[in-house]
């Protein structure tokens, strides 16, 4: 059966769909690999189409989109289906992201390196708690270096909460990448964009052993 990531956070800016369809193309250069939608704003669908119809789609990564009740069947298919499975889940706390939290193997959250984000991520923290589900942080739009991320980190750590070891730069290529249907790993594959997101997938990997 296939591992399910989902990809949640209250806050909005982290970059949660661009983060799952960044991942998932990366990953799908070594295996097989799904997104489910469940997000009310549709954004990964509408990425998926733009896919769809792009002559650099390297790799086939379907979009599905569902919510209630039929959510729990279609995730099973595509667990039984795929190898990965990434959901982008709404940007609140309701029973379709709750839904999502209890059938993953692991909840993704991106943040800006900033405290903001990381207050924003309290609630998700918590129902992934309730629903005794592994969780990770992840960086994203991070500065090379910078004295609140240190001390992010910090606080990360002292929490005991794990932190992806691979931080998502401040690119270009990944917004540019995901607006023609794309992966930077696609688009870019040579770029330092592109050597980043395998590191950071690797290090995902390792966390779903």
């Amino acid at each position: 059966m296939g591992k399910v990531i989902a990809v949640a956070q209250q806050k909005g800016g982290a970059g949660k769909t661009m983060l799952a369809a960044q991942f998932a193309v990366a990953l799908a250069e070594q295996a097989r690999v799904a997104l489910l939608d469940i997000d009310p704003q549709g954004s990964l669908s509408v990425w998926g189409r733009l896919r769809a119809a792009a002559p650099k789609a390297a790799h086939e990564v379907p979009v599905e989109a569902v919510s209630g009740w039929r959510l729990a069947n279609e995730l099973e298919k595509l667990k039984a289906a795929y190898d990965y499975v990434f959901i982008d889940t709404p940007p609140v706390i309701d029973s379709d992201a709750r839904r999502a939290i209890r059938g993953a193997d692991l909840v993704l959250i991106p943040m800006n390196p900033a405290p903001p984000d990381l207050w924003a991520a309290e609630g998700t923290l918590k129902l992934a708690a309730e629903e005794k589900r592994k969780t990770a942080l992840v960086f994203n739009r991070a500065p090379a270096a910078s004295r609140l991320r240190k001390r992010l980190e910090a606080e990360i750590a002292a929490r005991g909460l794990t932190l992806l070891p691979v931080a998502l730069a401040n690119r270009a290529g990944y917004a540019n990448a995901f607006a023609d249907g794309l992966g930077v790993t696609e688009a870019g594959p040579t770029t330092q964009a592109a050597d980043e997101l395998r590191a950071a997938v690797e290090a995902l990997k390792q966390l779903l052993v």
